[in-house]
């Protein structure tokens, strides 16, 4: 099967422990016998105390500078150094919650854990004295609550303890049969790459207050609620239910009132569950979305999970290695995205550190993007919501960031958010410019609502949540642009992200004229805005004004050796091999680049990512990204390759991201998004079907895969041959479809059509 992870022991640490949740409340589940730990979070629990203000008095004044010392005076250096004065506060931290822990006597044999991607339940079946116990954890998106219950074949045989810990300052409630914590994150805290001797502070009244709240319920023996847990002793039976609530408010407010708020919220949502009907509520839900794509490649290695992963590392082969981590990314985004959630952050929802890497926050030069690229394209469309909602507030925010900043209208968002939705470039000073210095991301997030229209059709949705957004974008990028010396007009200040070149003098610098990555941003911002207005049937002054500025934008260039220019000029690298690909953004997931249709241009990129990943040993949201990269330039075997590298290398015995002691789940998730650009391409006027199998995928199938134009697509092939296909239509259209490169036919259908393709 390929949707189901299994091992014969329990997670030796949080990395392997199994992910479940419902875009809200996420656990990480160890599978421990004697002492059980299910590590808990809550989506909207962060550090902080509401939106900080942004005080950078002479931001106008500071980006004239910029523009003179780039256009005038040519010193990319000081224009560098100089972008600091634009920094605003460091981003707050996403927060653990609390641990659930559970205790019993003995350890077990004859042990399984597993996680069913397609129930979402994380099982522990043991043997102990003679009695055979099943634990089942699940996260219920219905009734809101994470259940974790235990069984057995002989009556009268569980004897567990219940109780809850937190890192954060906690106090313990009982009320009647319900036992709870209440606490708050910190009001204030240092991220985990600057030092101060205080840098996690607890401030009284201040900061996101929380409450945990957790029931038992047993057939047979006692259940006690005491300020020092749940004792349940002879049970034939046990369910515990658990809740948990914030006191977050929008990310516009302090979140500062009590806890015991929170607290009640949680006891409500106990109250409000019926225990007999929860794994049939859960299970309903999950499978609902989690059948509506699947990708089969072979049969499946009668292994464990980790096993595999060690077999592969060996040079193994194992194409269904491949189908469940794509099934895994799927499964991922269905437990840390849904509709009213906040969107997927650097970990999903799942985090153990008070001062986690990065932040654990909203990286918007790729990461959070990446998160979503597998959202419309597996047929998770409801998952997409949290990032409209997180791109509307910060648009919202990012419209004072953009006056205060740079004196422009419309809005822009930078490197890193947080849930107090910070837009601006932050280190307050101290942070390198190479990364907090980019003011396209906001572009980039806004592209993510355009490509969500052309899966879904959804015009309602185009015009009245993304077209906003879109134009806003579009309104801030006409105000930046400046004319240089020849007519054309300049994004300033701009950067290839995190990429450092080195001038003449061998010195680094990051902040020059339009580079690369921001030429294809803002032609495809525009195209968007004049796409967008055909749809809705609107002429506006805006896009008037885009259109003519697309076409003075500077050109995309070849280097005489026959690369793509990163920055305007042909300035060496700091790094060779650097792990943003920002320069062929063109190509993925920007639609321009083409072998067919700009043959030149994907010749150039062609040569530069054989550069870029010539000896390089790449991280895992990297390898995702070069995936789809080779996907796009026909090139299997490369992408293959990449992928069995990430599989042997950068990833957990339980397929979860892993580099070293840091996780990031946007390497699942983008693996989860660029592996079917292998399989199906709608990103040109052909929609092509198999257009990069890989040789050691010869056999295998896919279904519900989407295509742009709201099409579904299902597919079956053997000896990499096509031999079977259907199309589902959910909107009339005509559309071109290869089934193999020189096989293109025309489609004509009608919402609710499904269509045999013949090979």
């Amino acid at each position: 099967m390929s949707y189901e992870l299994w091992f014969r022991t329990p997670a030796p640490d949080w990395f392997e422990a199994l992910p479940v949740g419902n875009g809200h409340l996420g656990g990480k589940v160890f599978g421990r016998v004697a002492e059980e730990r299910i590590a808990l979070n809550l989506d909207d629990v962060w550090s902080g105390d509401g939106p900080r203000e942004l005080t950078v008095a002479d931001g106008p004044a500071v980006l004239a500078d910029v523009r003179r010392l780039l256009l005038e005076e040519g010193d990319r250096l000081a224009a560098t150094e100089r972008t600091r004065a634009l920094q605003g506060p460091l981003v707050e931290s996403y927060q653990p919650l609390a641990d659930l822990l559970i205790r019993a006597a003995g350890e077990g044999t004859d042990y399984r854990r597993s996680l069913d991607l397609r129930t979402g339940i994380v099982a522990v079946e043991y043997s102990l004295d003679g009695v055979r116990f099943r634990r089942e954890t699940y996260v219920s998106t219905p009734d809101q609550v994470l259940v974790w219950t235990i069984t057995a074949d002989r009556a009268g045989s569980i004897d567990v303890d219940l109780s809850l810990e937190s890192q954060h300052p906690i106090a313990v409630e009982v009320a009647g049969g319900t036992y709870g914590v209440v606490g708050r994150a910190p009001s204030d805290l240092t991220i985990e790459y600057r030092e101060r001797p205080d840098p996690i502070r607890y401030e009284e009244g201040r900061g996101t207050g929380f409450g945990v709240a957790l029931r038992a319920v047993a057939d047979g023996g006692s259940v006690t609620t005491t300020a020092a847990g749940v004792a349940v002793r002879g049970a034939d039976r046990l369910t515990v239910v658990l809740a948990a609530a914030s006191t977050f408010a929008g990310w516009a407010v302090p979140p500062g009132r009590d806890p015991m708020v929170a607290f009640s919220e949680a006891v409500a949502m106990l109250n409000a569950v019926a225990v007999d009907k929860l794994r049939e509520r859960h299970i309903d839900d999950h499978v609902a979305l989690y059948d509506r794509s699947a990708l089969e490649l072979g049969e499946t290695v009668d292994l464990p999970t980790d096993e595999r992963v060690k077999a592969v590392a060996a040079g193994g082969n194992d194409p269904g290695l491949v189908a469940l981590a794509f099934n895994l990314g799927r499964y991922l985004l269905m437990a840390s995205s849904r509709p009213g959630t906040q969107a997927a952050n650097l970990q999903g929802i799942w985090n153990q550190d008070r001062r986690p890497m990065w932040a654990s926050d909203w990286t918007n030069n790729i990461n959070t993007q990446m998160n979503y690229w597998l959202a419309d394209l597996t047929g998770l469309s409801e998952c997409f919501d949290p990032l409209t909602d997180l791109l509307e507030g910060l648009a919202e925010s990012g419209a004072d960031t953009a006056r205060i900043l740079y004196d422009a209208p419309g809005w822009v968002a930078h490197h890193n958010a947080d849930i107090w939705r910070a837009t601006w470039p932050v280190g307050d000073g101290g942070d390198d410019p190479v990364w907090s210095m980019c003011a396209t991301c906001g572009v980039w997030l806004a592209a993510h609502l355009m490509e969500h229209y052309r899966f879904q059709q959804d015009v309602d949705f185009l015009r009245s949540r993304a077209y906003p957004i879109i134009a806003g974008a579009a309104e801030f990028v006409l105000a930046m642009l400046v004319a240089d010396r020849d007519g054309l007009l300049q994004f300033i200040p701009s950067t290839a992200p995190e990429h450092h070149f080195v001038l003449p003098s061998g010195e680094k610098a990051s902040v020059d004229l339009t580079t690369t990555y921001d030429i294809w941003l803002i032609r495809e911002l525009f195209a968007n805005l004049a796409e967008a207005e055909g749809v809705l049937g609107l002429r506006s002054e805006l896009a008037e004004r885009a259109a003519p500025a697309r076409d003075r934008l500077p050109e995309v260039r070849i280097t005489p050796d026959g690369r793509l220019h990163e920055w305007p000029t042909d300035w060496e690298p700091s790094e060779v091999h650097h792990r943003h690909q920002s320069h062929l953004y063109g190509l993925y997931p920007g639609a321009e680049i083409d072998p067919a249709r700009t043959p030149e241009w994907a010749a150039a990129a062609r040569a530069s990512l054989e550069l870029r990943t010539a000896g390089a040993t790449n991280g895992g949201w990297t390898a995702a990204w070069l995936v789809a990269l080779w996907a796009r330039l026909l090139e299997p075997e490369k992408a293959s390759a990449v992928i069995h590298d990430y599989l042997s290398r950068l990833v957990s015995g339980n397929l979860m991201s892993r580099d070293g002691d840091i996780f990031q789940i946007d390497a699942n998730f983008g693996m989860t998004g660029c592996i079917p650009e292998l399989l199906l391409q709608s990103h040109t006027d052909v929609i092509r079907l198999l257009p990069a199998v890989p040789a050691d995928w010869p056999d295998g199938s896919f279904r519900g895969l989407r295509a742009r134009g709201g099409l579904i697509f299902d597919a079956t092939w053997r000896d990499g041959r096509l031999t079977k296909a259907a199309v589902c239509a959910t909107h009339p259209g005509t559309h071109r479809i290869a089934l193999t490169p020189d096989h293109i036919t025309t489609i004509t259908v009608a919402a609710g059509d499904h269509l045999p393709l013949v090979p």
